[in-house]
């Protein structure tokens, strides 16, 4: 029986792996706008899986987990553009070819930075749970936010409200992903090409998401999930484990900000606001708090649901004869949406499995 249910695990995901890969491929007949969106879902799962460590596993409610996106796309925004030679003419010496680091020390520099950046934001609130937690990391990613708003004076770091541009795009060896590849008398275009790569990437987040869940620190997180004080009683160091969980969780933001950079090629502040960091929050929610799968499928569901509303919403706003405004009446859905699945669906769309059974009541 076992066998059997290791051979149907082992064809469903063969199955799904063929469906992943064939996706732009099949989507890009439609047009180059559905793959991109396809490849925006994918970093929206890292950051999500990311979150879920600090929110699902942890118990820790984060609202500013956007501060950590932010950083990882700014440090390789910095390392990979002009931006820096223009400005500082030491730099500018020292690279006289330019500030064109490589990928493989770019993400290593985000995940740390991020995860130092995600320590010095647990340090302070170890004390604190529930709402007031929430509001200390709502104003942590507040404050990241008009810190890169108005890094510009006196010395011009983050080039301020007006962001940066001619980031490079991600090269790997000989393979530029900016540039379309041509392999078997086929053309993959840029954005098939960062599909894959975050694809990888998140194949990668699981599988760590799944170990981390397995291990003795994942269980020690849930236990302070479930009740902190039982779990300091029986000998945690919730002190260590909360800061662990705000570093690991950062780690994920860092390089999915890293990636955002490289795919979009330019970053303002405006990318990196409260709304966003909401919107990941609901993702993990609305999937299944600390359940891989229902996170999953959250972050798919409300990072394609706005753009394809998009192709809605204008019908709509057509019908009123242009009095809605498109982008007001497409949030409004979302909201509408998200209200329906909590009230039909309180614990998430693919909550985690309830273990044991309830003790039967008393007659």
């Amino acid at each position: 029986m076992q066998h059997m249910d290791k051979t149907k695990q082992i064809v469903v995901f063969v199955l799904a792996a063929v469906a992943l890969l064939a996706l732009p491929l099949v989507a890009a007949q439609f047009g180059q706008g559905w793959v991109r969106i396809m490849a925006l879902a994918l970093l929206y799962v890292m950051l999500a899986l990311g979150l879920n460590i600090v929110v699902g596993y942890a118990g820790l409610l984060d609202l500013g987990y956007v501060a950590f996106y932010a950083v990882g796309a700014y440090l390789y925004a910095l390392v990979a553009s002009p931006h820096l030679m223009e400005n500082f003419e030491s730099i500018r010496a020292a690279y006289p070819n330019g500030m064109h680091f490589p990928i493989w020390a770019v993400v290593p520099i985000a995940a740390a930075v991020a995860a130092l950046c995600g320590m010095l934001l647990g340090a302070p609130t170890l004390k604190l749970r529930g709402d007031y937690l929430a509001i200390v990391t709502l104003g942590f990613g507040e404050i990241i936010r008009v810190f890169m708003n108005n890094l510009e004076h006196p010395l011009n770091i983050t080039n301020g409200p007006r962001g940066i541009s001619q980031i490079d795009p991600i090269s790997i060896g000989g393979l530029n992903f900016g540039k379309p590849l041509e392999l078997f008398g086929h053309s993959f275009p840029s954005v098939t090409l960062y599909y894959y790569l975050f694809l990888i990437l998140v194949v990668f987040t699981v599988i760590i998401c799944h170990r981390i869940e397995l291990s003795r620190i994942g269980r020690a997180w849930m236990a302070i999930r479930e009740d902190e004080i039982a779990a300091k009683a029986m000998g945690l160091n919730t002190r260590n484990l909360k800061l662990l969980a705000f570093g690991m969780g950062a780690t994920f933001g860092g390089v999915s900000g890293a990636m955002f950079a490289s795919f979009q090629g330019f970053i303002s502040p405006e990318s990196f606001t409260l709304a966003e960091s909401v919107m990941i929050v609901a993702m993990v929610v609305l999937g299944g708090i600390g359940h891989i799968p229902g996170v999953i499928l959250g972050a798919v569901m409300l990072a394609a649901l706005p753009e394809v509303l998009r192709y809605v919403a204008g019908d709509i706003q057509a019908m009123t004869g242009g009095r809605l405004d498109a982008a007001i009446l497409r949030q409004l859905l979302i909201a509408l949406a998200m209200i329906v699945v909590m009230l039909m669906r309180p614990r998430g769309l693919w909550p985690a499995p309830e273990h044991g059974k309830a003790a039967p009541a008393a007659k």
